[in-house]
C-alpha cells in the first residue's frame, strides 16, 4: 500500500497531500494562462475589455478549501480562480464570457450581458424557480460598482442567522439551508475598502453577529492611487482593530495572511470557516503582499505609477513563483515536472480558447452567409447593385466578424432598395426581422420576470366588505396586511428602523414585535443601503423579506444597491438569478426640504427590473402587497406618507385580495378632459374635478396605480380618446414622472392621434419643497393650479366659451409653469360646447 505523503498545518490541526497541492499548483498556473492570454486577445480585439485575477490565484484556492456545499460567494470580478477551484466556471466558460457571447450555454454566469469576471451559478432553473442551494457551491453574480457587493453580503449571511434562529424556519428551508449552517465568503479589492459601504456592510456584520468570512485582497494599490492615500494607518485589518471581537467575544475576527504562503492561507481559511460555521461570528482574512502582474486591466500599464523597486518586488514575490520555489525546497515535486505542467497547462488554456471562439464565430458564420444568400438573391433583381455589392464585399471581408456588422449590412441594403418590389426583397426581409426579433429579445429579455410567478399573472380579487366592517386608520388597514402574511407564511419578515419596538413612525407594525418576536419584526441601525442588502442576501436564499425604508427621500441612501445590484440581477444573469424583495417606504407630501420629496424621475430611470407601485391609500396597497408577495419579482411600494390616519375600512378578506399592477383605475368618469395621476394627487384631482364640475368642465381621473408596469390595458389612451385632452399630474419636479406618463401614453400607446389641444404636465416646482403649509402651497400642486390649468385647456380648445381667468399681465404661477393659452389653427371639438 502506497503511502500518502503530506505537510501538517503550523498549527498541526490541518494536513495537505503532495498530490493536493500538486493539483493545487497546477489550477493556479491554469488560471494565471487564462489571465495572461485573456489579455492578448483584448489587445488583438477579440474582447472588447478584460480584467483579471492574476496575482491573487493562492489565496483563492486556500479560500475555496473552507468552502462546502450550501455556501455562498459574493465579491470581486477578480474571482476566477476562486471559481474555477469551486467548479463553478470552466477555462472554455471563461473565454466565452471574454467574448461576450450570447449563448447561455456558453456563458450560463451572463449570456453575454457582463464583461468578464464577473461570474455567478445558475440558481434558478428553466421555469424561474429556486434549485435546491444546499446541492451547489453557490456563487451570486458580481456587479462591476467598486464595493457594490458589501450590502447583499450581509443579507446571505443574515439568512443563515434566521434559518438556524426562527423555529418557525426549521421546516421551511430544506432546499435553502441546514439549520443555518452556511456561510457567506465574501471578497474585495484592497482600495475598495474605503467605500462607505464596506464600512456600513462590517459594522452591521459585527452589531448582527452573521456568518460572514470577509477576505480583503491588498495588492497596494487603488488602479494608481497607493494604499496609503486610501486606507487610515495604510492597513484595512489596522483600521478595522476597533471591530475586533471583545471581552464578551462580541464583534469580528481579524487575521492577516500573505498572498504567497501557501501552508498560512490554507490554515487561516480553515481556521476562520471552522469558527465562523461554527459561532456565527464574522471573520476578516486581510491578505497582504498581493501582486498584480498585469496591472489594474486591459485599459493601461502598470507600469506608468510603479516604481521599478515595486515592480521587481512583485515579480519577486508573485504567489505561483513562490508556491512553486517552495515545491522544489519541500521536495514535494521537480523543478522538470513543474514545467511539464506548465506546459500542459499553457496547451490547454489555448485550447479553451480555441474552443470559446469557435462556440462564438462559427453561429455567426452562419447567419452572414444566410445574410449573403438572401443579398445575393436581391442583387439578381434591383436596380441599386453597387450598394448591394458593396455590402456583400463588406461581409466577405469584415475584419471583426459580429452581428452589428450583418445587421448594417442588411439595413443598408433594404434602405436603398425601398422603392423597389419583388419576391428576393420580401425573402430579405423576411430574414432581417426574424434576425433582428431574435437579437432583440435576447439583449432585452429577463428584465423582469416572465415565469409563472411573475406579478403580472397574479389574478385580481377584488376586496369586500361586510356591513359590520370596522372602519380604522388607514395604518391598521396595513397593519392587518402584514398580520396575515406573519401568519400564513413563515418566510415573510420585515426590517427596517423602528419598526421593531416602536412598530413604525407610523404604528402600522404596532403589536406585532410583540407577538412574532425579533426575528421576524426587526429593527435596525440608520443604515438604509445594508437594510436593503439584507432583503437583497435573504430573498435570493428563499426567504421573503419586507424591507422598510422609514422616508422616501431616505430612499436615495440605498438607491445604489437598488440601481446597480437588485434591479438588474435577473437580466445581468440572463434569468439565472432573482431576488424578490419588497421594499416598502413612505412618501410625496409632508413640509420640508428632506421630508417633502417625490424624486420619481430619479427613481424611474435608476429602478428598471424592479416594479414601481404608488397606492393612492393603504387599502390599495394592501391589495398591491398580497400581489407583490405571491410573485417573483422586486418591487418598491411608496405609500402615501399623510394617509396613515385617513378613515378606511378594513375588507373581510385582508390577506387574499389584490390589485393587479399596470392596471390604472377610473376615480371618476368625465367627458371633456383626461387628469392621470397617482398617489397623494388622486384626493387633490378629485377635488379639483368637484370644482371643474361646477363651470360646466368634467374631468375623467385616473389613478395609474403603478409607474412600472405603466398602463398595460390602455385605459388612459382610451380616456383620452374619448375627451381628447390631457393633463399628467403629480408632484416630481418637472420633466420628471409627469414627462414619463406622457411619454408613456401620447407616444408609446399613440393617444397623440386623439388630442386636439397640447397635452400638459403639472409638477411641482424644480426647488425641494419649502418649510410650512405655505411653503408646500407655492411649491407643490394644490387643487387651485389643477383647477387653473385644466381651465386653460378648456380656453384653448373653446377661447370664446372660457374666458381667461385674469388680466393679460396678472397670471399666477403657484406649482405650474403659467403658460399663455394657446388658441387651436383648427376647429375644436368643443368650439360649440
Amino acid at each position: 500500500m502506497a503511502t500518502i505523503r503530506t505537510i501538517k498545518s503550523q498549527n498541526k490541526k490541518f494536513s495537505f497531500s503532495f498530490e493536493e497541492i500538486v493539483s493545487d499548483y497546477r489550477l493556479a498556473v491554469r488560471s494565471r494562462f487564462a489571465s495572461l492570454l485573456g489579455r492578448k486577445e483584448v489587445l488583438t480585439g477579440k474582447a472588447s475589455f478584460g480584467i483579471f485575477g492574476d496575482g491573487i490565484e493562492l489565496p483563492q484556492i486556500a479560500a475555496s478549501k473552507a468552502f462546502a456545499n450550501g455556501d455562498f460567494r459574493t465579491g470581486y470580478y477578480r474571482d476566477q480562480t476562486f471559481e474555477m477551484a469551486l467548479g463553478n466556471v470552466s477555462v472554455t466558460q471563461f473565454f466565452s464570457q471574454l467574448y461576450a457571447d450570447p449563448d447561455i450555454n456558453n456563458d450560463p454566469h451572463s449570456g453575454g450581458r457582463q464583461m468578464n469576471s464577473h461570474f455567478g451559478i445558475r440558481l434558478l432553473d428553466e421555469n424561474g424557480f429556486f434549485k435546491n442551494q444546499l446541492e451547489n457551491k453557490n456563487s451570486i453574480s458580481d456587479i462591476s460598482p467598486t464595493a457594490g457587493q458589501m450590502s447583499r453580503m450581509l443579507g446571505l449571511a443574515y439568512a443563515s442567522k434566521l434559518y438556524r434562529n426562527e423555529k418557525s424556519l426549521h421546516s421551511e428551508g430544506h432546499h435553502y439551508s441546514n439549520q443555518g449552517n452556511e456561510i457567506v465568503f465574501g471578497t474585495i479589492g484592497d482600495a475598495s475598502t474605503s467605500e462607505g459601504i464596506f464600512f456600513e456592510t462590517m459594522n452591521a456584520a459585527g452589531v448582527l453577529q452573521v456568518p460572514l468570512l470577509m477576505s480583503v485582497w491588498d495588492n497596494g494599490y487603488g488602479i494608481s492611487v497607493p494604499r496609503q492615500l486610501q486606507t487610515v494607518n495604510n492597513s484595512i485589518s489596522q483600521a478595522l482593530s476597533g471591530f475586533q471581537n471583545d471581552q464578551d467575544n462580541k464583534g469580528i475576527s481579524i487575521y492577516q495572511v500573505e498572498a504567497w504562503n501557501y501552508i498560512a492561507l490554507c490554515e487561516t481559511y480553515r481556521m476562520a470557516a471552522d469558527s465562523v460555521r461554527k459561532n456565527h461570528k464574522p471573520a476578516l482574512v486581510h491578505v497582504i503582499e498581493v501582486t498584480q502582474p498585469q496591472g489594474h486591466s486591459t485599459s493601461g500599464s502598470h507600469e506608468r505609477y510603479k516604481s521599478k523597486e515595486r515592480l521587481d518586488w512583485e515579480k519577486d514575490y508573485c504567489c505561483i513563483k513562490k508556491f512553486r520555489e517552495w515545491i522544489i525546497a519541500k521536495n514535494i515535486s521537480t523543478e522538470n515536472e513543474l514545467n511539464l505542467i506548465d506546459e500542459e497547462e499553457k496547451i490547454y488554456v489555448e485550447k479553451c480558447r480555441s474552443e470559446a471562439w469557435d462556440l462564438l464565430i462559427n453561429p455567426i458564420k452562419k447567419e452572414v452567409n444566410t445574410a449573403l444568400h438572401y443579398l445575393k438573391l436581391v442583387l439578381n433583381n434591383t436596380q441599386s447593385s453597387e450598394v448591394i455589392k458593396q455590402c456583400i464585399y463588406n461581409l466577405e471581408n469584415a475584419v471583426s466578424l459580429n452581428r452589428r456588422v450583418i445587421h448594417s449590412n442588411l439595413f443598408k441594403t433594404i434602405i436603398n432598395i425601398r422603392n423597389e418590389e419583388s419576391s428576393e426583397k420580401n425573402q430579405l426581409l423576411q430574414f432581417f426581422n426574424d434576425f433582428s426579433r431574435k437579437y432583440n429579445y435576447i439583449y432585452e429579455s429577463k428584465l423582469y420576470s416572465d415565469s409563472k410567478q411573475s406579478p403580472l399573472n397574479v389574478k385580481k380579487i377584488d376586496p369586500t366588505y361586510s356591513p359590520q366592517g370596522e372602519t380604522v386608520d388607514g395604518r391598521v388597514v396595513l397593519q392587518k396586511c402584514f398580520e396575515q402574511q406573519f401568519l400564513n407564511n413563515p418566510k415573510f419578515f420585515v426590517l427596517g428602523e423602528d419598526v421593531g419596538k416602536l412598530g413604525d413612525v407610523n404604528l402600522v407594525f404596532e403589536g406585532l414585535n410583540a407577538k412574532f418576536g425579533d426575528l421576524r419584526v426587526t429593527d435596525t441601525g440608520i443604515r438604509e443601503a445594508t437594510i436593503l442588502g439584507q432583503g437583497i442576501g435573504a430573498a435570493i436564499r428563499g426567504l421573503r423579506p419586507l424591507v422598510d425604508i422609514q422616508y422616501l427621500d431616505y430612499f436615495l441612501y440605498c438607491l445604489q444597491t437598488a440601481s446597480d445590484d437588485l434591479s438588474t440581477l435577473l437580466y445581468r444573469t440572463a434569468g439565472g438569478q432573482k431576488a424578490p424583495v419588497i421594499i416598502r417606504t413612505k412618501g410625496h407630501r409632508l413640509e420640508g426640504i428632506w421630508h417633502t420629496g417625490s424624486p420619481m424621475g430619479t427613481i424611474l430611470n435608476s429602478i428598471r427590473g424592479m416594479y414601481l407601485c404608488v397606492p393612492r391609500n393603504m387599502t390599495q396597497a394592501a391589495g398591491m402587497y398580497n400581489t407583490l408577495f405571491q410573485s417573483d419579482n422586486p418591487a418598491l411600494v411608496i405609500e402615501v406618507l399623510n394617509a396613515y390616519r385617513l378613515k378606511e375600512k378594513i375588507p373581510d378578506n385582508i390577506g387574499t385580495f389584490t390589485v393587479p399592477l399596470g392596471h390604472p383605475e377610473i376615480l371618476k368618469n368625465g367627458e371633456h378632459l383626461t387628469i392621470v395621476t397617482y398617489g397623494a394627487c388622486c384626493k387633490l384631482a378629485l377635488e379639483a374635478a368637484a370644482e371643474l364640475e361646477k363651470m360646466n368642465i368634467s374631468a375623467e381621473i385616473i389613478d395609474i396605480q403603478t409607474l412600472l408596469p405603466f398602463d398595460l390595458t390602455n385605459t388612459i389612451s382610451q380616456s383620452i380618446k374619448k375627451t381628447n385632452a390631457v393633463l399628467f399630474l403629480d408632484e416630481d419636479v418637472p420633466g420628471g414622472a409627469s414627462a414619463y406618463m406622457m411619454q408613456q401614453s401620447i407616444e408609446r400607446d399613440k393617444a397623440f392621434h386623439y388630442l386636439d389641444c397640447m397635452p400638459r404636465t403639472l409638477s411641482a416646482k424644480e426647488n425641494r419643497g419649502a418649510y410650512g403649509r405655505d411653503g408646500d402651497f407655492y411649491c407643490k400642486p394644490q387643487t387651485e393650479h389643477i383647477i387653473e390649468i385644466c381651465y386653460q385647456i378648456m380656453q384653448e380648445r373653446s377661447p370664446k366659451k372660457f374666458h381667461d381667468f385674469y388680466n393679460q399681465e396678472v397670471r399666477r404661477q403657484g406649482a405650474i409653469s403659467g403658460e399663455n393659452s394657446l388658441n387651436l389653427t383648427h376647429n375644436s371639438t368643443l368650439e360649440n360646447f
